[in-house]
Formats: C-alpha cells, sequence, structure tokens
C-alpha cells in the first residue's frame, strides 16, 4: 500500500510539472470549418506535432466552426495580436486596403495544379514581396500553404465544352473571380444566398453552380444536378497563418517547431483533399452523375479581359504577377 501511494504521488508531480510545462504558451487555433472537416483534420496534428517537437512548452487549442468569427475577422485578430493561427486563401488578403494584388491567386485558370500554386506563393518574386509585406505591414506569418480543393460545375445539361456554357442560368458567390467565370464564359449569372441554392437547382430556377467536390457532396447536390464538368476553373489554397506578435515571443527553436509542424499538417492536409476529390468523382458517378471533361484551354483564353481588368486595376505589379504565374512550370 505504502509503495502504490508512493506511486500515485509521483504519478500526480510529474502530471503537474508536464501541466505546467505545457502551459509556458498556450496558443489558440481558430478555424471557419467544422470539427468532422479535413482543415480540422490537419489542425489537429498540427496541434499534436507542435506539443510533441516542443516538448510539452506549446498548447495549441484548436477553436472551429466559426467560433472567433470569420475568416476575414480571424485575419485581423492574428493581426493585431489577439489570436495565434488561423487558416486562409491566399487571395484573401485582397480584403485588406492596400493588398488588393492578392486578388491574383484568385484569377480562373491561372493555376495548372496546386503545386503550381505553391511555387507562386512562396517562389515567384511576387509572392516573396507580397509575403514581405504581410509581415511586415500586417504583422501576418504565413507558414505553410494546402491543397483546398478546385472548383468544379454541376448542371441540368451536360457541359462538353466552352460552347456549352452559353446562356447557362448559373449560380456563383458573389467573389468578382466566381462571377468572371460565369460572365466570360457565356453563361447567365445568378447570384444568391448559398442556403437557396439546392432547392433552386431542383425547381430549375437555376441549370447549374459551381463548387468545390466537397460542399457538391456535403449539400447532395448530386442529387438534383445530373452532370458535373471538371471545369478546374478556381484553385482553392489555405494558408496556415500565425500571429507575428506570436511568433516573436516564441525563442527560435520553438519557431521552428511551430514552421515544421505546419508544413507537415500543410502536406496532410493537402492528402486529404486530393484523396477525397478522387473518391468523390466515382461516388458520384454511383449516383447516376455523369461526369463531362471539358477541354480547358478555351475557358482559359475566355479570362483574357478579367486578367486585363486585374493588371489595369494593379498596374505595374499586377502585370508582372500574371506574367510570372503564367510561366510557372
Amino acid at each position: 500500500m505504502k509503495f502504490s501511494k508512493t506511486l500515485l504521488a509521483s504519478s500526480m508531480v510529474l502530471a503537474f510539472a508536464a501541466s505546467a510545462q505545457a502551459a509556458q504558451f498556450d496558443l489558440t487555433f481558430g478555424m471557419q470549418a467544422g470539427t468532422n472537416s479535413n482543415e480540422y483534420k490537419a489542425a489537429e496534428l498540427f496541434a499534436k506535432e507542435v506539443a510533441k517537437n516542443s516538448q510539452g512548452k506549446i498548447e495549441v487549442k484548436l477553436l472551429a466552426d466559426g467560433q472567433l468569427g470569420n475568416d476575414l475577422k480571424m485575419m485581423k485578430s492574428l493581426s493585431k495580436g489577439r489570436l495565434d493561427f488561423t487558416f486562409s486563401e491566399s487571395g484573401r488578403f485582397a480584403s485588406f486596403p492596400g493588398f488588393e494584388e492578392a486578388q491574383v491567386f484568385a484569377l480562373p485558370y491561372l493555376f495548372k495544379n496546386f503545386e503550381t500554386a505553391q511555387k507562386a506563393v512562396f517562389d515567384t518574386q511576387f509572392g516573396k514581396d507580397l509575403l514581405s509585406k504581410i509581415n511586415n505591414k500586417l504583422k501576418i506569418t504565413v507558414l505553410a500553404d494546402a491543397y483546398n480543393g478546385t472548383r468544379q460545375t454541376t448542371s441540368n445539361r451536360p457541359i462538353n465544352s466552352i460552347d456549352d456554357m452559353k446562356g447557362l442560368k448559373l449560380r456563383v458567390p458573389g467573389a468578382p473571380a466566381n462571377k468572371a467565370y460565369g460572365q466570360y464564359t457565356g453563361a447567365s449569372v445568378v447570384s444568391m444566398a448559398f442556403a437557396e441554392v439546392y432547392l433552386a437547382l431542383q425547381t430549375n430556377a437555376v441549370d447549374a453552380q459551381e463548387n468545390p467536390l466537397s460542399l457538391i457532396d456535403a449539400k447532395k447536390f448530386y442529387e438534383v444536378q445530373p452532370y458535373l464538368a471538371m471545369t478546374n476553373h478556381i484553385l482553392n489554397d489555405q494558408l496556415y497563418l500565425a500571429s507575428s506578435e506570436t511568433m516573436m515571443k516564441l525563442p527560435k527553436d520553438l519557431q521552428k517547431v511551430v514552421k515544421d509542424a505546419a508544413v507537415k499538417a500543410a502536406k496532410y492536409h493537402t492528402e486529404l483533399f486530393q484523396n477525397d476529390e478522387k473518391k468523390l468523382v466515382e461516388f458520384f458517378k454511383t449516383k447516376g452523375v455523369k461526369v463531362t471533361y471539358p477541354e480547358t484551354a478555351p475557358f482559359q483564353a475566355a479570362m483574357k479581359p478579367f486578367y486585363d481588368e486585374f493588371i489595369k486595376a494593379q498596374g505595374e505589379v499586377g502585370k508582372k504577377a500574371v506574367e510570372e504565374m503564367l510561366n510557372l512550370k
């Protein structure tokens, strides 16, 4: 009994010591995604890697389902040092005054795959300059980049080529890039709340919608749309962001722990989405959806007026950005 009490006391002391050590840096990761999402799964890996490789010195708490607001609100919280980590698309920085050039990352058909999009962020001169500007002016550090799905088009008639887009009543969100995709491919663009889309498709109030495959699945659009066209028009990424204030508080070795964990989590994040997309195409087929693969070169060519609008608005910086990214291999 004496041995048991001694062992119990020792265990309690060790647990208390570990707990105290873990609380040395108590950090928070906010996100809009829910706890069943791929984003959350990747963030869990990030938190575990940080805890393990910091030897318990850093603890990361995950707050999902938009508990801390939408992505823009959380980015602003990072900038002010009120939040430690969050997710955001690269193009979302265009919402900050003076960062409108970041909209380049949302231009339809600019990137042929995620590897190219990653190079655009980290390897181009435009990307490097923007990351430096984000750090210096917004006090946000970009840790890593992950793949978050590519937008495709479902419809009530087959889309075998860009010609089939003509006159198609296409629901899109309010973002300029999504509107441009519909407008410049000849569709009739319709904006409506996301919650209304299923019924609108079911009643043929609209003919088509565009979203990543994961959302097409989650909202069961395959029940009311017999065709899926792999238009690959907008590639979504997901940046792992940290407050620069938070990073500055960490010693150099722990900064590396956080950075390495983000890179590992982003790789896992990417694998989750890529694997899911392969499975979902086959799943939709089992539900009777006919999948088409229209040639995307004419779609990209149709985007030139939108590229020109961006370049006109952003001047020489915008022109060089588009040129650099189109030349990526």
